[in-house]
């Protein structure tokens, strides 16, 4: 007997999605591992869903929201160290050239996130950090970060969990950034947001306890966590599977990214017993949002587009299988 929650037999939970086979794999999976009895029933508390954040739940183009946050603080702190003007990625950061810090990769994009907060407790960080996306807009949609999330992913989170889904955040981002605004955002506490990280240090100031570097340290009677200019984790690529089973200890059944830095999880969803589903958005849609893939210098998506079919994946178009992008288009 397959566990039906009113939304089975309400509206449609997802309509945002186009009527198609992503959609539809979508559904007989979440059936299948539901249905008591059934040959690929999984019980709830093993139904573990994984989303990569960046491009696949919001805006990741043309350059990822951190680095934007990292470049706004950058540029504040620019009187201070006139080298950045002859320093790249530094000098193309703040004369505004991101296709230049674009093609500094993984290395430049480090480089900027490490320079840009350390010293701040992770109260203060995580304070400026929603500010900034609650308050910044999208250069092409004029709408703050937290709106430029897609509207489909929303109703598929809310789909997965109204069927005993436990949904977890699993992203390259910094999870101290994520985090103000997730449960918000996605309806996803802390706790299940795993992310990026720096060391920590915990200290003791003005009587406060804190975060920072993050490392604990007690100055002037106040304990707090510091940032530090080290990173702790990457969560990307191999180090996805790793930070899933350190911070989750569940494997995954269902799996969704849209780069090949997901493909890792993607695998170490899928490539186990049992019924698993693996998903990546192929961001198609030009008009609505844009279209890039192969060549970008952020979320390509190659490797994995290419192994697709043979291993099962499903690919979802966004033009195609998406309805809809954004919630605010239906007011425009």
């Amino acid at each position: 007997m397959k566990e039906s929650p009113a939304s089975d037999t309400a509206a449609d939970p997802m309509p945002s999605w186009a009527e198609g086979p992503a959609k539809s794999a979508i559904v007989q999976f979440v059936q299948s591992v539901t249905e008591k009895g059934g040959k690929d029933y999984v019980p709830p508390e093993e139904r573990i869903a994984t989303f990569d954040n960046d491009g696949t739940l919001w805006v990741e183009y043309p350059l990822y929201p951190q680095l934007l946050f990292a470049a706004d603080r950058m540029k504040e702190l620019a009187p201070k160290h006139p080298e950045w003007k002859t320093r790249q990625p530094f000098k193309a950061l703040l004369e505004g050239d991101m296709k230049t810090v674009g093609a500094s990769g993984m290395k430049g994009f480090f480089e900027i996130w490490l320079t840009a907060h350390p010293g701040m407790t992770a109260d203060e960080y995580a304070e400026e950090a929603g500010k900034w996306l609650r308050t910044t807009r999208h250069e092409k949609f004029k709408r703050p970060y937290v709106e430029c999330v897609y509207q489909p992913q929303l109703e598929l989170l809310a789909y997965l969990r109204a069927h005993g889904f436990k949904t977890f955040i699993v992203s390259g981002g910094g999870m101290a950034f994520m985090r103000p605004i997730t449960e918000e955002v996605y309806g996803l506490p802390p706790w299940q947001v795993v992310g990026s990280s720096v060391v920590t240090e915990f200290q003791i100031k003005d009587d406060k306890a804190d975060l920072v570097r993050t490392e604990f340290q007690i100055k002037d009677g106040k304990a707090d966590l510091v940032r530090s200019a080290k990173i702790k984790f990457f969560d990307d690529k191999a180090a996805k599977p790793v930070g899933i089973y350190d911070h989750i200890g569940r494997r995954p059944i269902l799996a969704f990214g849209n780069s090949d830095g997901d493909m890792q999880m993607i695998e170490y969803t899928t490539r186990a017993e049992g019924r698993r589903l693996g998903l990546f958005l192929h961001h198609t849609d030009g008009v609505r949002e844009f279209a890039y893939d192969r060549q970008s210098y952020v979320g390509a998506l190659d490797k994995a587009l290419g192994q697709a079919e043979a291993n099962g994946w499903i690919i979802v178009d966004m033009k195609s299988d998406w309805k809809r992008v954004f919630a605010f288009e239906e007011a425009e």
